[in-house]
């Protein structure tokens, strides 16, 4: 007698989250660093470390959301507008 055929599995190639929302991918801190102007990495990790910018930290390697960031921007901007001297 033959045994059965085992079924494939299937991988899935993009991430999936639980309750069906879509799953933000995590920067790293060149990424992000790149993304806020051009920031050294070392510079966005001492922030990540003080806790001045939202940031995950998951083992030694830290990540940040692109939307955290954003959000972060909006609050630092509302806080200390940007003035430009017009001539006159």
């Amino acid at each position: 007698m033959s045994s059965p055929k085992p079924t494939p599995i299937s991988r899935r190639t993009e991430p999936v989250s639980p309750g069906g929302s879509d799953f933000e991918p995590l920067l790293n801190d060149e990424q992000a660093a790149r993304l806020l102007g051009n920031m050294h990495p070392r510079t966005l990790q001492r922030l990540a470390r003080t806790r001045v910018v939202p940031a995950i930290k998951i083992g030694r390697f830290w990540f940040f959301r692109a939307s955290a960031l954003n959000e972060w921007i909006d609050v630092q901007s509302e806080h200390r507008p940007c003035f430009s001297k017009e001539k006159e």
